[in-house]
């Protein structure tokens, strides 16, 4: 799917390069960090397809199906703000080293997981993985290039980034019917090869600084997504008294609130600096990405699990969802071009609305039904929304903040993208506990749910970007930047 993707800066003189920037080698740098960031696209989604196998190889109950996402999700969301602070204190081209190396060891401890727990500790390490390979990748694209060059860029790495996930579901499906679920953990490591490899050849180090790295914020942010994860995912199945479900939401909160305290004491050294918040334009951002994001992996997951329920098999599952990969595929980079130019308002408003229309088409899904009726024009409508979407979002975010910066600022569009997921994943065990006819209640329900959060995600852009570009961050306030 991504060679249907034109090769940015195909033409000579289309890459602008920083004379300070990451590496002399812009299209390596590209695909270097495509190839590592894919690795954390297409694992957040290529489970997704095997879980009714997983489930049956372990005996797992609901809940247990739901922490093989959340194992992944938890750390992955809890710990980007960390990774790429860790990036811009260490060297970005270190830790995106790193990151790979771990992933490509945990995803084999995930081919060879002999019990339930073995799995489950396996993918948290994925994760961590995942959480220093994410914002790093992103950053070091961002110190390679500069002006339009920098909006192609990141619009090809968002569009490339985003075909992962959706093709993770296919690919993942062809692997299970045909070897078994353990292969789509092995398939990680080639791609692992040469995100290791083209960073060694092609990029020069960027972001050592002297700051000290946040490890209490970062404590205090895994424990409070931790605990409200096990709440909602206790309350979503239905299996704990009310008194702990309640106990372990108020003890989120705490460690939450105490989170916000400790950062709002750092100051700007905070791992997540509070200042971006005075700015109503970043709020709006933060909002648009929860919700839309949160929407759209709660369906990447729940979408194959119902189908495969009524009798389909996985990679017809997953084949399902190849509408969604080839139409962000087709427009994204455009949309990135677009949002240098004219400003993120009106695709952010207008995509995610059109995202939740195809939700709500959804709400017409039968497995028994045709596929081309009742599947395919929501999920293309879904994916017409997101092209409009992707590239706009990240390239408006990571433009909010100055150079030494990027590294968290994408770690926490990241991390609030991926915490969407998470929380929408906890609460998924209510879907995930049906059969029959129940499940696909269950799931309708859970849809019009999922196209309300699209529909207000671009109604929050609408209300809170203004018009004209924010692609100089001047609507934003800098890190760092006197009152």
């Amino acid at each position: 799917m991504t060679s249907s993707l034109p090769c940015p800066g195909a033409a000579a003189g289309v890459f602008a390069v920083k004379s300070t920037g990451a590496g002399r080698h812009p299209r390596l740098i590209l695909i270097a960090t495509i190839a590592a960031s894919s690795l954390a696209f297409i694992d957040g989604s290529v489970v997704n397809v095997a879980l009714p196998s997983i489930g049956r190889s372990f005996a797992a109950t609901p809940a247990g199906l739901q922490w093989t996402i959340n194992a992944y999700l938890l750390p992955l969301s809890a710990l980007l703000l960390l990774g790429g602070a860790a990036g811009d204190h260490f060297g970005r081209r270190a830790l995106l080293i790193i990151g790979t190396v771990l992933f490509s060891i945990a995803s084999v401890a995930c081919a060879w997981a002999p019990t339930m727990g073995w799995l489950l500790g396996a993918r948290a390490a994925q994760g961590v993985g995942a959480a220093l390979v994410m914002p790093n990748s992103l950053a070091v694209l961002g110190d390679a290039f500069t002006g339009e060059a920098r909006g192609r860029a990141i619009g090809t790495w968002a569009s490339v980034g985003a075909i992962a996930s959706a093709i993770g579901p296919p690919l993942g499906g062809w692997l299970v019917d045909g070897i078994g679920w353990r292969a789509i953990f092995l398939l990680n490591l080639p791609v692992a090869v040469i995100a290791v490899t083209l960073t060694v050849v092609s990029v020069q180090e960027s972001g050592e600084r002297s700051q000290r790295l946040d490890w209490l914020g970062a404590t205090l942010a895994t424990l409070a997504l931790g605990t409200l994860t096990w709440a909602l995912t206790v309350w979503s199945n239905h299996n704990e008294p009310i008194l702990r479900i309640l106990g372990g939401s108020v003890v989120g909160m705490a460690l939450l609130l105490g989170f916000l305290l400790h950062e709002h004491r750092r100051g700007e050294l905070a791992m997540m600096p509070l200042s971006l918040f005075t700015s109503k334009a970043f709020v709006g951002l933060t909002v648009t990405t929860f919700l839309l994001y949160g929407a759209l992996g709660g369906l990447l997951v729940l979408l194959p699990y119902v189908l495969i329920g009524g009798g389909y098999s996985p990679l017809q599952a997953g084949l399902a969802l190849l509408p969604l990969p080839i139409g962000i595929g087709a427009a994204s980079r455009l949309m990135g071009r677009m949002t240098e130019k004219a400003g993120p308002r009106l695709p952010l408003t207008i995509g995610p609305i059109v995202t939740g229309l195809g939700f709500a088409l959804l709400v017409r899904l039968d497995p028994a039904g045709r596929y081309w009726t009742t599947v395919f024009p929501g999920i293309a409508i879904i994916a017409l929304g997101m092209a409009g979407a992707v590239a706009p979002l990240t390239t408006a975010v990571l433009a909010s903040v100055d150079e030494h910066h990027i590294g968290t600022a994408s770690g926490f569009n990241s991390a609030i993208a991926r915490t969407g997921g998470l929380l929408a994943m906890a609460c998924a065990g209510v879907v995930i506990a049906k059969a029959g006819v129940a499940l696909l209640d269950a799931f309708h329900g859970a849809i019009i749910v999922f196209a309300a959060l699209a529909v207000a995600s671009g109604s929050t852009a609408f209300l809170t970007l203004r018009k004209g570009s924010i692609s100089s961050g001047s609507d934003l306030p800098k890190p760092g930047a006197d009152a």
